[in-house]
């Protein structure tokens, strides 16, 4: 199967998929896995009484990082398959880019 290729939709839901290279998943689970981390640690933080601006810090770097994650996952989108789709005459996959971005820049 090709990285971008779609696979066949489960009964259950009409979502896309895309197979990603073991490279960017392990690069995207890894990014994620810190996140992870990093909200469990806020949330001893506030268990645990911690002043309100520790806690915000902590707060804004989980957000930096989810920021991060997005962007990388975006610029993979784009280079595989957007790109691809555009190659192929989709040219709807713009528009769909297009919401994405609204989506994420609120």
């Amino acid at each position: 199967m090709q990285e971008n290729e779609e696979k066949e939709p489960c009964c259950c839901c009409a979502h896309k998929t895309k197979h990603r290279s073991e490279e960017e998943y392990k690069s995207l689970v890894h990014r994620l896995n810190r996140i992870e981390g990093q909200i469990r640690g806020i949330r001893g933080m506030v268990e645990n009484e911690v002043y309100c601006p520790d806690i915000l810090v902590q707060s804004a770097a989980v957000t930096a990082a989810m920021n991060a994650f997005n962007r990388e996952l975006l610029a993979n989108h784009i280079r595989t398959c957007v790109a691809d789709d555009i190659r192929a005459g989709n040219d709807e996959v713009v528009d769909e880019l297009l919401k994405t971005l609204q989506k994420l820049m609120k």
